[in-house]
């Protein structure tokens, strides 16, 4: 948790903001918004900032977090903004949402009103905003016309009133002079305003979207109408003198020329200017064009002239010519369109169609190839395949067919094949409604939206709806055939879809609102803090300069040092100044403050005020304590609730409980306590209380807060602590029932009931008491044992419903949905197996119960349940059901004639496929065993991996796994003379661009990288590129790349002129890609300012720097508006970014105004040079007076300031003029008088003067002419200036010779030394100071004798210059700072002064300077937010600026989190550092927050947190991440599967034939998967052979074991295996209790043998005349226990024989006699037959007795097989056949079957 915010909660925060409302008055309109907070916030609602109070009309309902303003009866009155504001003791937080009240529309009159005792007022009449009280209406004129426009608004104060046309103030439309505007009053209410807009002849120009506003102090409100000019159909000349001019001038010059594709559109554009405001006409080929679904004309917001051909075909190619007119005249502008065609084209194109509303439209073309895929488009929606639009492929042709038309489905429509080649058709729905809504309609924010629909039919009333909700009649208009809606200044709650109804014809747009970005307001200014009361701190601010546009507030948000969150205070309407008292923090520390201001656009920058103030708050009692009474045993919690977080102390009995231990006792072996503190929230929880404890007193104090309650202990009665609510039990026939009442006392006796008796204990009911617990005990439930038990005490009970049911029957086989086919006559059976022998089952068909019967027939065998349809018919297919409790088996049988082999398909099948799809082709048979041949194109296929063929049952299939273009053609399924037809049509997949999907619109600048790429769905597809209708061409400029299935186009170094549309065509599918080539601005970073006043010393350097960007750019110096050129005495240079202006010796001619330009920004140095005063530099005091012998030299010299200074010289106060014996001099700065040879006359005193006017600085020399004494000074000290390090030599000459010398410094006496040198060479004395100092500044005296010469050294400090200087640094908050700078030589202590914001650096522990030698370094440890700002660092002669930035401190981890793998079962702990202490995040897995648990430990120490997920299963793997603030850190857990293994194996198993063997082994995990094999081959479920888990258990059960059976068994889990294990399986000893008896019927009859055996599990052997039975047809055989039964139905002759069954060593045998019946002729021919002369005549009978022999007879002859006659037999049918038949064949036929004869009469017609 973060320091100084963990215990204050969390400030309320908006999960749902509240939506603005519309309804009309009267209605109910209601604000909802979702607001949540730590402790639970306050909600108030506030209009006009003033809060609401809840009234008749006006509530305010809460749900939880849910709160509400509900307003009954809604008044013009309650419209506006509602505020709702959300406060707690950690914050503040509001929202607002708007109400608009709508006027209703008029109710209609009714007849002979009631007076009303005070009739209401007419809307409009009273104060509030205005109100619409008739609107303009919309028109449609004919040029010339005037037209007006008139609306009346009431409202008070009264409305002002003005006119907008398209978005524009009236006089800033381009020619409004033909406007006119007439104020009035509105009749209808007092005080009510109009405003008449009237246009004098309309012109073309006039046409648009005209709004009238009505705006007071109240509100504002508007309407408008559209306007539409037209042309006459036939208009003469405006003036009748003017000669009539042809429509179109014929053009002058060649017109351009532009090429589209075909089905690309083109879109023309003109621009044109004149007054009056031209019109506009568009022609094609010399024609005028009118709009219609492919023509769109219409004006952009830039004010150009549009015309856009939409899917352009060969037919709209031609010259298309914009014409602009006005009175001043006329001017064209011409294009050329050329429409590419593609090389492949439809072979018949599209026609425009008519449909009716309601009615079918059909749409149909050609392909050149009936394998191309096509798809279809209304405009650029594409139409896929369902009930409204059937599309149809037969062979070439393509057909779409729209059902169901209605209006919005008149439009374009196309049909496209690959390369994007098209054919377009108009579709026209003919119906009510004749020009439609258009798709959807774009409209900016605050611009106007008009619709306009036109009807077949005029005076009509049509509705306009948007999202369902009918519109305000005051933005409708209609006016004959046309109507409109007008929606003017459009918000994004207009948006939605708007729909116009005619009855029940519609029509619908989609109208979309796109916001216009504003920018959010500036913060406030002069923002101050003032402490001046204790505990209260007063903020002051000023208003954002600009004022924002819009209402805005401010926000007062609150940090307490040291901790990083922000808290909102206040929210304030009004500047000025806020008094925050303690009370409005949380906790007593120091607080600092921040202030902003919000708009309904944004959010300022935060302004933070200087400084922070101490705030304590004041505890208040919010809930107190109140008297506790639990029982004896329990804990007494004592809670209150203060208005703050403060430390508190809790007394009992008046002895003060430790507050620094949160549990302990109040003396050894009393009462335990425990204290709480959570929030503003203490407790005291006294735990396990005594009755002794009773009457306790429990007290709490605090600063300003003092309570106290009282403790009172009862004696706990016994209660049921467990059930607490009734329990429903439910068991099965032998289940343990245990049922458990626990008491709150021990041994507290208490009686069992069932169904309100008292239980009495017996074997099968037992009844135990352990402790608190009392159960009762059913060993071995009953189902007589279900019913209702009361465990009953004192006045208690705990009640148990228990109901004991047998086990639910399960079916055990079959499990899946079971398929029967059969012919007709078979027998058909239908089993199913049940867990239970006994358990009941019913069976039925179609829904329907059945009944047994000879034809269905029921039987019963232990758990085996049989339906038996011994001869099966047509009639008994259907569906089967074997229901079993509730469980159900389902079968599905089906029975078929065998005259048709194939089931399915019945005629022929057309596949469509695309390459490398799988294709099935299935033929379904009527038997499953029967044979089919599959050939393609007439030859038999051959099976390989490209081709399979699959058998399952009555199913054949033959599968292509991956369809080729060669496997197109008819597959045939044969079986003898049937087959199946497949014509299999294979095509190449279209295709598709995977990305991107939508228009890709990029913007770069000149020179940079630009690649479009493409990803397609195949990788060998071709593309081609294009460029603005243009294919592209490969250079080095242009490069086209291929990867795989990415194309890319690559500008390596884009330049403007490469922008445009590029697109990308892969043939079946396109991508569009817009790109802009921009120019990088040339901008100035550097300075900021764009204009600078600078001054500089005259004669000094002048050095002008700007820094741009890019640093390329080109700049230009400008100097008083000329451009400059590079010189010795102006230098321009450039290095990276830096250009610089240097002046080195600055003139005053070189002040004035210096510009440095670049292509897109300019600044301006102001530059002035100031003049220094003239000063005497050399030497810089009076000089000592001057002693020279007669006839001597004397040298007067000084040194100016300024080497151009005049001068003049005085002696004694008179000028001196130059002759031969004085002589003056200028050298350089220098100034110098020489007398040759002095004379007394010469002495006095000189003084040069620097100029004339009183007070010019000026210095003088006293010069004394007497002899010489006996030693002296020949020659004097010469002044030296000398830099400091630099030696200084002083040289002076004596007479004679040897005389001494002395030298002294500033008045005292040098000796030599290590600084001191002195050299005598002659006459000659030298004085050498070596590494001058700037101490060493002073006078030098040489004395010989009575005589002394001065001079002045001046050591000149050298410049301490920055070589390196000081950069811009960005740092995070936190972190240390390091600011440094070389000089060129090391400064002396001091020499060097940090400077922030222009003042020397405050005393902070954090601020630390170094020197290290030529290196000055300033630390800053651990910067804060308020230490940004400039640094600068100065010395006498140089000074370095830099920013110091410091963005706010970053949260990251040091150590994110690893991946962890573990096994099922184990513990994972995820570990994290991050970069800062007291974080709190959230741990989610997989999405999902995780908190505490006993899975779940989440703690965290300093910067380090950490999670330990501990029980982990393979359920637990995903994704583990840790959130805090903009942090997100994830890892990947990964748990591992245990390793199955076998705990106990299987054991050798010894069974008996037919008896069940079981195999058990156990598993080390419950959910594990195990396979059973047999002598090493894996073992499968079947109704034998079942395999069970129980738990980790698994089983394995042989049931009906047989002698196959014996062998080895193993088991295996993983890599884990058990066994083998051996399975014998001993022969049943079997003998035969009752043999068979020999049985006698009849032809046709049944007959039935029975033969019982002495074991049940015994599989036996049917046999007939030694051929082996099997159940079906005519054969039933079933066993029952130890019975064995045989039924043989419709028994023929040839069964006669011995019937034998066999049961291992046993066996019993009987005979079967049948006695035969007479053949008989079943079904006969008829009597008389007719043929024609030589074709064939057939007769057929049909016997009861397949295979007997018949005779054919002609008159009594018997006919013998040959050419003439062929006689046929199939079973029981025999024939006739007489080929060539002539008129002699005519005759009575017989045929004899046995004693048994049919005769026909064949008559023979022809020749």
């Amino acid at each position: 948790m973060k320091a100084g915010s963990g215990d204050q909660g969390s400030p309320p925060c908006f999960l749902r903001f509240p939506r603005p409302v519309r309804v009309v008055s009267g209605a109910e309109a209601e604000l909802k918004c979702v607001v949540l907070g730590e402790p639970p916030p306050t909600v108030a609602w506030e209009k006009g900032g003033q809060q609401l109070v809840a009234s008749e009309r006006l509530s305010f309902p809460e749900d939880g977090a849910e709160h509400s303003l509900l307003l009954s009866c809604a008044l013009p009155t309650d419209a506006g903004v509602y505020v709702c504001r959300a406060r707690n003791a950690a914050g503040e937080a509001y929202a607002a949402a708007a109400i608009t009240v709508l006027e209703p529309p008029a109710p209609e009159p009714e007849p002979e009103p009631q007076p009303a005792a005070h009739p209401l007022r007419p809307p409009g009449s009273g104060e509030g905003a205005p109100v619409f009280l008739t609107g303009p209406q919309s028109q449609w004129v004919l040029r010339g016309v005037e037209v007006v426009l008139t609306c009346q608004v009431g409202g008070l104060p009264q409305p002002t009133l003005y006119w907008e046309k398209d978005g524009m103030a009236l006089d800033e439309v381009w020619d409004s002079s033909h406007f006119a505007l007439e104020p009035g009053r509105a009749a209808s209410v007092p005080g009510g305003t109009s405003l008449a807009l009237r246009i004098l002849a309309a012109r073309l120009p006039d046409s648009g979207v005209y709004v009238c506003h009505a705006r007071n102090a109240h509100g504002h409100a508007q309407a408008g109408a559209l306007l539409q000019v037209q042309q006459p159909p036939e208009s003469p000349p405006e003036d009748p003198d003017e000669p009539t001019t042809p429509v179109v001038e014929p053009l002058k010059c060649a017109p351009k020329t532009f090429w589209v594709n075909e089905g690309k559109h083109a879109k023309f554009r003109c621009y044109v200017m004149g007054k009056p405001e031209p019109e506009i006409e568009w022609h094609w080929e010399g024609r005028p064009l009118a709009p219609d679904r492919r023509r769109l004309m219409y004006r952009d917001r830039d004010g150009g002239f549009v015309l856009k051909v939409l899917y352009c075909q060969a037919k709209d190619r031609g010259l298309y010519v914009c014409a602009a007119r006005n009175s001043a005249g006329q001017t064209l502008s011409a294009v050329q369109l050329h429409v590419k065609e593609p090389r492949l084209r439809f072979t018949r194109p599209l026609q425009d169609v008519e449909g009716r509303e309601h009615g079918i439209a059909v749409l149909e073309c050609k392909v050149p190839n009936s394998r191309i895929p096509t798809a279809w488009f209304r405009e650029d929606q594409r139409l896929l395949p369902c009930r409204k639009y059937e599309q149809i492929e037969e062979g070439t042709v393509r057909r779409l067919i729209i059902h169901r038309l209605k209006a919005d489905d008149d439009g374009v429509y196309l049909c496209e094949m690959r390369g994007r080649v098209r054919t377009v058709a108009n579709v026209t729905v003919k119906g009510p409604i004749l020009k439609r809504l258009p798709r959807k309609l774009d409209v900016l924010e605050g611009e106007n939206a008009a619709l306009l629909v036109e009807t077949r039919e005029t005076g009509v009333k049509g509705c306009w709806s948007r999202d369902g909700e009918e519109l305000p009649a005051t933005c409708q208009s209609s006016c004959g055939h046309m109507h409109a809606l007008v929606l003017p200044g459009v918000t994004r709650e207009d948006a939605g879809e708007v729909t116009f109804s005619l009855g029940n014809s519609r029509t619908t747009t989609l109208l979309r609102v796109k916001c216009v970005k504003h920018s959010p307001p500036g913060p406030p200014v002069l923002v101050e803090m003032f402490k001046g009361q204790k505990n209260t701190v007063l903020l002051t601010w000023k208003p954002p300069e600009p004022p924002p546009e819009t209402s805005f507030i401010y926000r007062l948000e609150r940090q307490e040092v040291g901790s990083e969150d922000w808290i909102q205070c206040f929210s304030i309407e009004k500047a000025g100044a806020v008094e925050v008292p303690g009370d409005c923090v949380p906790a007593e520390g120091d607080y600092r403050f921040r202030i902003c201001t919000v708009s309904e656009h944004g959010r300022s920058p935060h302004v933070v005020f200087h400084g922070s103030a101490h705030l304590v708050p004041t505890a208040r009692l919010v809930s107190g304590l109140e008297d506790v009474q639990v029982y004896d045993g329990e804990d007494a919690v004592f809670s209150l609730d203060l208005s703050t977080i403060i430390q508190g102390t809790w007394f009992l009995n008046g002895e003060e409980l430790k507050s620094n231990e949160p549990e302990g006792r109040v003396e050894p072996g009393a009462l335990q306590y425990r204290m709480e503190q959570k929030g503003l929230q203490h407790r005291l929880i006294l735990q396990a209380v005594k009755h002794q404890d009773s009457g306790a007193l429990v007290g709490f104090s605090c600063p300003g807060v003092q309570d106290s309650a009282a403790l009172t202990i009862q004696e706990s009665p016994v209660h049921i602590l467990s059930p607490q609510d009734k329990v429903s039990l439910n068991f099965t026939t032998s289940d343990r029932v245990v049922l458990t009442c626990e008491l709150s006392r021990v041994d507290f006796p208490a009686t069992w009931y069932k169904d309100g008796q008292k239980v009495e204990e017996s074997e099968s009911l037992v009844v135990k008491m352990d402790g608190r617990k009392h159960r009762l005990i059913l060993p071995e439930a009953e189902v007589q044992d279900s019913g209702e038990f009361e465990c009953r005490t004192e006045g208690v009970s705990a009640f148990f419903s228990v109901t004991v049911q047998d086990p639910p029957v399960h079916i055990v086989d079959p499990q899946e949905h079971v398929f029967v086919h059969a012919i007709t006559s078979e027998c058909v059976m239908l089993t199913c197996e049940v867990d239970r022998e006994d358990a009941p089952v019913q069976w039925y068909k179609d829904g329907q119960e059945v009944e047994e019967s000879d034809f269905m027939v029921l039987e019963n065998e232990g758990a085996h349940h049989r339906l038996v349809l011994p001869a099966a018919q047509p009639p008994d297919g259907g569906e089967f059901q074997c229901v079993a409790g509730d469980e159900r088996a389902h079968f599905t049988v089906t029975i078929t004639d065998v005259s048709s082999w194939i089931v399915y398909p019945s005629g022929k099948v057309y596949v469509a496929a695309v390459r490398l799809e799988r294709v099935v082709l299935t033929c379904e048979l009527c038997r499953p065993w029967a044979e089919v041949r599959w050939t393609k194109d007439g030859e038999e296929v051959v099976e390989s991996p490209a081709l399979l063929l699959q058998k399952e049952d009555t199913i054949r299939r033959l599968v292509l796994p991956s369809i080729q273009l060669e496997d197109s053609g008819e597959y045939l399924c044969e079986i003898d003379d049937e087959s199946a037809s497949f014509t299999v049509t294979v095509t190449e997949p279209p295709v598709r661009i995977i990305y991107p999907r939508d228009e890709v619109t990029l913007i770069a600048v000149s020179l940079e990288c630009v690649v479009l790429m493409c990803e397609l769905s195949r990788e060998d597809a071709p593309v081609r590129w294009y460029k603005d209708g243009l294919e592209v061409e490969e250079s080095e400029a242009l490069v086209l790349e291929s990867n795989g299935s990415c194309r890319r186009l690559v500008l390596p170094a884009a330049q403007p002129e490469d922008g445009g549309e590029f697109v990308c065509d892969a043939g079946d599918d396109s991508a569009f890609f817009t790109v802009t080539v921009t120019a990088p601005p040339e901008r100035i970073v550097h300075p900021v300012a764009r204009a600078l006043d600078l001054q500089f010393g005259a004669l000094g350097p002048v050095e002008l720097q700007c820094e741009v960007s890019p640093a390329g750019s080109q700049v230009r110096w400008y100097k008083d508006g000329l451009e400059v050129e590079a010189s010795d005495t102006l230098q321009l240079g450039a290095e990276g970014p830096a250009r610089t202006l240097i002046l080195p010796h600055a003139q005053p001619e070189d002040a004035g105004e210096y510009v440095c330009e670049t292509r897109d920004e300019a600044v301006t140095f102001n530059v002035s040079l100031a003049e220094l005063p003239v000063q005497f530099l050399v030497p810089e005091a009076a000089p000592s007076p001057i002693c020279v012998a007669p006839g001597e030299l004397v040298v007067l010299s000084c040194e100016l300031s300024r080497a151009s200074a005049p001068v003049f010289w005085s002696h004694n106060g008179s000028p001196v003029q130059q002759d031969e014996g004085l002589e003056l001099q200028a050298e350089g700065p220098r100034r110098i008088l020489c007398i040759r040879a002095a004379d007394p006359a010469h002495a006095g005193v000189y003084t040069c003067h620097s100029g004339a006017v009183s007070g010019a600085p000026s210095l003088s020399f006293s010069v004394q002419v007497a002899e010489p004494p006996l030693v002296k000074l020949v020659s004097e000290l010469t002044p030296l200036t000398v830099h400091e390090g630099d030696d200084a030599t002083f040289r002076c000459e004596v007479s004679p010779p040897d005389a001494e010398v002395t030298w002294l410094h500033s008045g005292a006496v040098v000796t030599p030394g290590p600084q001191i040198e002195m050299v005598q060479n002659g006459s000659s004395r030298t004085l050498i100071i070596r590494s001058c100092q700037l101490k060493d500044t002073g006078i030098v005296t040489a004395r010989a004798g009575a005589t002394a010469t001065n001079a002045r050294l001046h050591v000149r400090e050298t410049e301490l210059l920055f070589l390196r200087r000081l950069q811009d640094v960005r740092v995070e908050e936190g972190q240390d700072v390091y600011l440094e700078v070389e000089t060129g030589r090391v400064g002396a202590a001091g020499a060097i002064r940090w400077m922030r914001g222009g003042e020397p650096l405050p005393l902070d522990s954090r601020l630390t300077t170094v020197q290290d030698g030529h290196v000055h370094r300033l630390s800053i440890h651990g910067v804060l937010l308020a230490d940004q700002g400039t640094y600068g660092c100065e010395s006498h002669h140089d000074r370095t600026l830099a920013r110091l930035s410091v963005r706010p401190r970053q949260l990251r981890a040091l150590r994110p989190l690893e991946d962890v793998t573990v096994s099922e079962g184990g513990s994972a702990t995820f570990q994290l550092e991050l970069s800062q202490e007291g974080v709190t995040g959230e741990w989610a897995q997989g999405g999902v927050q995780l908190h505490p648990g006993p899975k779940c430990h989440i703690h965290s120490e300093g910067r380090t947190h950490c999670l330990v997920l501990s029980s982990l299963d393979l359920a637990d793997s995903g994704c583990v991440s840790f959130t805090a603030d903009t942090l997100r850190c994830a890892a990947r857990l990964s748990v591992r599967e245990v390793p199955v293994t076998i705990v106990q194996g299987p054991q050798d198993q010894e069974v008996t034939e037919g008896d069940t063997a079981t195999f058990e082994c156990e598993l080390s995990q419950a959910l594990a998967d195990i396979t059973w094999e047999k002598d090493g081959c894996a073992l499968a479920p079947s109704p034998r052979l079942r395999l069970q888990a129980l738990g980790t258990r698994r089983f394995l059960q042989l049931r009906r074991c047989s002698s196959s059976d014996t062998g080895t068994y193993s088991c295996a889990v993983g890599t884990t295996r058990a066994g083998p294990v051996r399975l014998t399986v001993r022969e049943r000893m079997v003998s035969v209790l009752r043999e068979l008896r020999t049985v006698s019927a009849r032809e046709g009859d049944g007959a039935t043998f029975e033969c019982t055996v002495s074991e049940t599990e015994t599989t036996g052997r049917w046999e007939l005349g030694g051929r082996p039975l099997r159940p079906g047809g005519r054969v039933r055989i079933r066993q029952e226990g130890k019975k064995h039964i045989l039924v043989l139905s419709e028994l023929r002759a040839e069964d006669a024989g011995e019937v034998r069954f066999q049961a291992g060593p046993a066996q019993s045998s009987a005979m079967l006699e049948v006695e035969a019946l007479p053949l008989q002729i079943c079904r006969r021919p008829p009597r008389e037959k007719t043929v024609l002369a030589g074709r064939r005549a057939v007769l057929e009978v049909t016997v009861s007795h397949p295979g007997d022999h018949v005779s054919w007879m002609r008159e009594g002859i018997e006919l013998c097989p040959g050419d003439k006659y062929e006689m046929r037999s199939h079973g029981a049918t025999h024939s006739l056949v007489i080929h060539d038949v002539r008129p002699e064949d005519q005759g009575t036929y017989s045929c004899q079957a046995g004693q048994d004869s049919a005769d026909t009469r064949l008559l023979v017609e022809g020749e």
